[in-house]
């Protein structure tokens, strides 16, 4: 056998290999930025602007967003989202998650990666955009007592629980699979305030503690609830209609989720831990997808080079 034909079928697998991490990366890139390269249109504004943000390099917030556990955080604020009735109310109504999922998910990115990592111009415009269609969400919820009320998405109490449950779930994950956070946990709550306030949300926690308070206050006061449609959001997040070679990472970072939601909320939404060691398997499908993506996202790269042309440096907050 010549060292050409012994190389041959080694070559192969590797060729097959290389192919097959090709693709996933085209489609892990297409569903989290709505583009096949991972770098959406609206990223080219990221790279525009005339200051540094409201964060900059070296805040909580970069560290926090910019890490792979970003992946697993949105899980668990879709689901926690849902034991608020009117938010559920609003998801059920006016979302098109069911025919469009990623291209829901592709806006929430879009909303949080400019707020983030854009100047603060951009950062305002996308906020307003956000505030325009939250205009347009209104309707009737039954609530956790039974009686009718009326909601509408700009609601102080809607935009509390939803910024609450989603810095609770970007901290949280970050602190189980993700590095350190500059300032600490308190620092990224107070940094991502300032995203709260953005899109009118009324004294929004500053602390880790202010974050937990207010979490538990929606709990305390009997204002969640869980009801068939929580269960249908709930078997949606669990089975989303991804590509079928995505799904058993999907699956193992969807327990994740799980596993970090404290029990009394897991027991609201019908879910329980699984006794395999998912917070391991979670990590481990965390380094691979960012061997997969790479260490930097293409929004960091456009922040760093818009900070750097305009010879500022360090967060603002």
């Amino acid at each position: 056998m010549t060292g050409a034909s012994a190389r041959g079928p080694f070559a192969q697998v590797r060729g097959a290999v290389d192919r097959n991490v090709a693709t996933w990366r085209s489609h892990l890139l297409t569903t989290f930025s709505g583009s096949s390269d991972g770098k959406p249109r609206w990223v080219d504004k990221i790279a525009d602007g005339d200051d540094a943000g409201y964060f900059g390099v070296g805040s909580a917030a970069w560290a926090v967003h910019g890490g792979i556990p970003t992946l697993v955080a949105g899980i668990r604020a879709l689901l926690m989202q849902t034991l608020h009735p009117g938010a559920m109310a609003g998801v059920h109504d006016w979302s098109r998650y069911r025919e469009d999922p990623l291209g829901r998910l592709s806006g929430t990115i879009q909303w949080l990666v400019t707020v983030t990592f854009a100047d603060t111009a951009v950062a305002v415009a996308e906020s307003s955009r956000v505030g325009r269609f939250h205009d347009r969400v209104v309707g009737e919820y039954s609530d956790a007592q039974g009686v009718t009320r009326p909601y509408a998405a700009g609601d102080p109490e809607l935009l509390a629980w939803v910024h609450v449950v989603f810095t609770d779930a970007f901290l949280s994950c970050h602190e189980l699979w993700g590095g350190p956070i500059p300032g600490g946990a308190d620092a990224y709550v107070r940094e991502w305030a300032k995203a709260g306030e953005l899109v009118g949300v009324q004294a929004p926690p500053r602390s880790e503690a202010e974050l937990r308070a207010q979490l538990d206050s929606f709990r305390a006061a009997g204002t969640l609830k869980s009801d068939e449609r929580v269960a249908e959001a709930v078997r949606f997040i669990r089975n989303p209609p991804l590509r079928r070679s995505m799904l058993p990472a999907y699956r193992v970072l969807f327990a994740g989720a799980v596993a970090s939601i404290p029990r009394e909320y897991r027991d609201m939404l019908g879910l329980k831990r699984s006794p395999l060691p998912v917070v391991f398997a979670t990590r481990v499908v965390l380094r691979f997808v960012g061997a997969v993506l790479g260490t930097e996202s293409t929004s960091e790269v456009a922040a760093r080079a818009r900070i750097a042309r305009l010879g500022l440096v360090g967060p603002r907050l």
